[in-house]
């Protein structure tokens, strides 16, 4: 088995494993088909294999599989670093300790990483990290409000002791509860298991704050206690309260003095120096503050503030005024900073205020469509959420914000009511199109015309796909309808199409039969092409596959003739006269071609054109490759045959090339390649062309070296003229009605008439190769330019070849020519040099006598005048671009220049132009812009 043959085994494995994707007829059934496949979750092995033939015959349809393996690819990578940081959290959960920023940075870094964080387990791991952090920070709050409550305790103990002991005694056993209370709440407080993962100056502000407490509970019951015996024993001891004492003074009859004041003892005198450095201390702190606040270090200015505290409590008394207001306000001003972000919050949450408010006063012609403002309202809702969470609420605002997205949400509203209409009608024109394709599958089961069956078909798929937008649940409920109706309609042309590829097989296997056959049948090759030509018509095929079959028809066959070729050109070992002249002559101008010399190449040129159409020309014969038989290096050509020869070569070639042609995709039938095939093909054994084409193979007489002039051959096959650029064209055919056999000059009966043996008079009396036309006149002039005897090939490719290359080297000499002619123009201007100018000749047909007479009148005059309107008119003629700087002038002349209706045109006057040019001073840039000129100029 052949490796082509597995390939096409393998597409067809694919073809079935996904559905017939590789068969469908049209791009979008192909993806349709991928997709059905590709739910089906196939292995990473099948997409590759299925991706690789797929990407290089539909690009669209292969770009779903792409896509999965993509998917899969990412998929396995994100799992390595899935695993990755789930170890990490794992070890972040397991810490006795956890700090809040590790956790933080650890959901920071893995969304870096490009880790999944949205599938498990990192989902499960993010909810546990965020639960943790949220119960470190619950229970920081817990205590930090609970030393709120000791010191609220505490006051509450300072209030009663100022009131009467009474009071304080009715209010003793709720006091005594809320300390108790208070004491267990700070003990669950320390027994949660996140109380170690907290900062750690929580712990001793907590005991701290219990030790006061109970310190002044116990203190506060003791003087109760004293003052509650004190009340009942006039003896006992009064409490160290002093209201509770005085109130007993006065129970017991005694007089109670007022208190005086006590009187405030004098300062004494402050050392200047220390006094100084005091001022030099807050100082000190006040400017790091001041430095902090002033870049916006919020965290920083927080230490510089409670620096200056510290300095300020230590040294504030020994401070002046003025300076004291200083310190207030700079820590006024690290306070507001400290609140930032909540006024960053806020203007945040205006901005997007302002953003909602603003979705329906745009500019008229720029209002947001319905999907574009649904999308706007969720992006603008989300960022107020995420407002939320940096800072306090601000229901003010949030009022605002609500009602702007609730009007705008009214434009969002209005599509989705559209789209839901829109769908539902899409959706009854899609069930109605499965009805009319299961009718329409019903009605032409049996249909004979299998291409009008096809293109319906297609015109159904095209249907479907232009049937508008459907949700994707409706869709899905749609799809496998439509494939199951389209499925049965396309059944019959599938089938035939199956039966047309066995076909087809069958005759590429007749194909490959005939080819190998020692003896080529051009009757059966014809049969053949034609019945593939009659299957190519009535059963269409997908275009690659048909493709790929007709290459694999035609092989065969254009092998057969290409060996066929190969064998006659063995065979023809004799050269004519005719072709050996005409091959010296080709290597005569191609050793032309190699000096370089365009007089040369041109007389070689003349005797090459005047040996092909058998005139007597002397050619120097090739000393390498010289005919035995000649005597002297010259060779004589002799004159060759009438015009009918040329014609009848012409037309045997053109004729036999158009029998059968393998070359196109559009005309499917095997033809041969070469002039020689072609003849095969219609010059029967034995006849006149295939004895002078070489074919009698036991003809072993030599050739002689001058051939008497032979009756006309029949004209067969005709070459056209060659069309290639530079080629001489033929003569037009003189006017007539053609296609007929009087029509033509070479007729295919001259062979019969009175120049060959059977020749016989025509009606008229005269010989059939000589019998006028229906005016007198058909047989009087020929049809065709008379261009000798016809070439044999090798002699035919010879000459081709040496006379395109012979056109190249003419049209090389002629640009190195003339830009040596306008090098010497310009150096010549610029030496003011008139005897250097190139002569007429050098310059070209373009440039007449007059005209460099100017030229070399304007180099020998003194420099003089401004040449930018002749460059500009010089520019206009020739159709260059003119500098950016000079466009603005080169528009104005041309509008001047079409109001000026019987002044001569730039492209008449450019020689003139040039001449002014050349008068004026040389220098860069106009010598740069007068070659670009010329050089379009000179060639017209």
């Amino acid at each position: 088995m052949t490796s082509s043959s597995t390939k096409s085994l393998d597409i067809q494995a694919l073809d079935t494993l996904t559905g017939g994707a590789f068969t469908a007829p049209t791009s979008g059934e192909r993806a349709q088909r991928i997709r059905d496949w590709l739910a089906g979750q196939p292995t990473a092995e099948q997409l590759q294999d299925v991706f690789k033939e797929l990407s290089g015959r539909d690009k669209g349809a292969a770009r779903p599989v792409r896509e999965k393996l993509d998917e899969i690819r990412r998929a396995k990578g994100q799992e390595v670093i899935a695993a990755e940081w789930a170890q990490k959290a794992e070890a972040l959960l397991a810490q006795p300790k956890l700090n809040i920023a590790d956790a933080l940075a650890w959901q920071r870094d893995a969304a870096k990483a490009g880790a999944p964080l949205s599938r498990e387990p990192l989902t499960g791991f993010k909810a546990r990290l965020a639960d943790r952090v949220k119960g470190i920070e619950d229970l920081q709050h817990r205590a930090q409000v609970h030393r709120e409550a000791a010191v609220l305790l505490a006051q509450r103990f300072e209030v009663l002791s100022t009131k009467g002991w009474k009071d304080a005694q009715a209010a003793e056993e709720a006091l005594r509860g809320d300390v108790t209370h208070w004491q267990q709440q700070a003990d669950e407080i320390a027994a949660d298991v996140n109380w170690t993962s907290l900062d750690g100056k929580f712990a001793p502000q907590l005991e701290a704050s219990r030790a006061q407490l109970l310190s002044v509970s116990d203190a506060f019951h003791a003087a109760l206690a004293q003052a509650v015996a004190a009340a009942n024993d006039a003896a006992a001891a009064l409490p160290p309260v002093p209201v509770w004492a005085d109130e007993l003074r006065a129970a017991r009859g005694e007089v109670v003095a007022p208190k005086a004041a006590p009187a405030k003892p004098a300062r004494p005198p402050v050392d200047p120096a220390v006094r100084a450095a005091a001022q030099e201390a807050v100082q000190a702190a006040l400017a790091k503050l001041e430095q902090e606040t002033a870049e916006g270090h919020g965290k920083a200015s927080a230490g510089a503030a409670a620096a200056l505290r510290a300095v300020l409590k230590e040294h504030g008394k020994l401070v002046e005024s003025e300076l004291e207001s200083r310190v207030h306000a700079a820590l006024v001003a690290a306070g507001e900073l400290e609140g930032w972000q909540r006024w960053s919050a806020d203007k945040v949450r205006e901005d997007l205020v302002a953003k909602a408010e603003g979705l329906l006063k745009r500019p008229e012609g720029q209002a947001l469509g319905g999907r574009k403002m649904q999308e706007t309202l969720r992006a603008l809702r989300d960022q107020w959420k995420q407002s939320d969470q940096g800072g306090v609420p601000n229901h003010a605002l949030w009022k605002r914000f609500d009602e702007a997205c609730n009007e705008a949400h009214k434009v969002v509203e209005a599509w989705l009511e559209k789209v839901r209409a829109d769908a539902a009608e899409h959706r009854a024109q899609r069930l109605a199109l499965i009805e009319e394709v299961k009718t329409w599958a019903a009605a032409h089961a049996d249909a004979a015309d299998l291409k009008a069956h096809n293109r319906a078909l297609h015109q159904f798929a095209d249907r479907w796909r232009d049937a508008g937008h459907v949700g994707e649940k409706v869709f899905a409920e749609l799809q496998p309808q439509w494939n199951e109706a389209f499925g049965a309609a396309r059944a019959p042309f599938e089938s035939a199409q199956k039966s047309s590829v066995e076909r087809r097989q069958a005759m590429i296997a007749e194909a490959v039969e005939l080819g190998a056959a020692p003896m080529l049948r051009i009757d059966a090759v014809k049969a053949l092409q034609q019945r593939w030509q009659a299957e190519a018509q009535g059963v269409p095929l997908d275009r690659r596959q048909e493709q790929k079959m007709w290459d694999a028809f035609r092989a065969p066959i254009d092998e057969a003739f290409n060996r066929k070729t190969a064998e006659r050109e063995k065979v023809s070992s004799a050269m004519s006269e005719h072709d050996r002249n005409v091959l010296l002559a080709s290597k005569a101008l191609e050793a032309a071609n190699a000096t370089g010399d365009a007089q040369k190449i041109r007389v070689a040129m003349n005797q090459l054109e005047a040996a092909m159409r058998g005139e007597k020309v002397q050619i120097a014969e090739a000393p390498a490759k010289a005919a035995p038989a000649a005597t002297s290096h010259l060779n004589t050509v002799e004159a060759a045959p009438p015009a009918q020869a040329a014609q009848a070569a012409e037309a045997e070639f053109a004729e036999s090339a158009g029998l059968a042609q393998t070359s196109g995709e559009g005309d499917q039938s095997a033809a041969p390649t070469t002039a020689a095939e072609a003849h095969d093909l219609v010059a029967p054994e034995g006849s006149a062309d295939a004895a002078a084409s070489g074919d009698a193979a036991g003809d072993a007489a030599p050739a002689p070296a001058a051939p008497p002039v032979a009756a006309p051959k029949p004209v067969v096959a005709m070459r056209r003229a060659d069309d290639r650029p530079g080629m001489r064209k033929p003569e037009p055919a003189m006017a007539g009605r053609g296609g007929r056999p009087g029509d033509r000059g070479g007729d295919r009966r001259d062979s019969r008439g009175a120049g060959g043996p059977g020749g016989r008079p025509d009606r008229a009396g005269a010989p059939g190769g000589d019998r006028g036309g229906r005016f007198g006149d058909r047989g009087a002039s020929p049809r065709f330019e008379d261009r000798g005897p016809r070439l044999g090939d090798a002699a035919f490719r010879a000459q081709r070849d040496a006379v395109e290359h012979a056109q190249a080297a003419l049209r090389k000499l002629a640009a190195q020519a003339h830009g040596e002619a306008l090098t010497q123009l310009l150096g010549a201007w610029e030496k003011r040099d008139a005897a250097a100018l190139p002569s007429v000749q050098e310059l070209g047909r373009a440039v007449s006598p007059a005209v460099r007479g100017a030229w070399s009148q304007a180099l020998g005059s003194t420099p003089a005048g401004n040449p930018q309107d002749a460059l500009l008119r010089l520019e206009i003629a020739a159709e260059v671009p003119t500098p950016a700087e000079h466009v603005d002038a080169r528009r104005a002349m041309q509008l001047q220049l079409l109001t000026k209706r019987n002044e001569p045109t730039p492209a008449q006057t450019w020689g003139q132009d040039a001449a002014r040019v050349l008068a004026g001073s040389h220098d860069a840039s106009t010598a740069r812009r007068l070659q670009n000129v010329l050089k379009a100029l000179l060639k017209s």
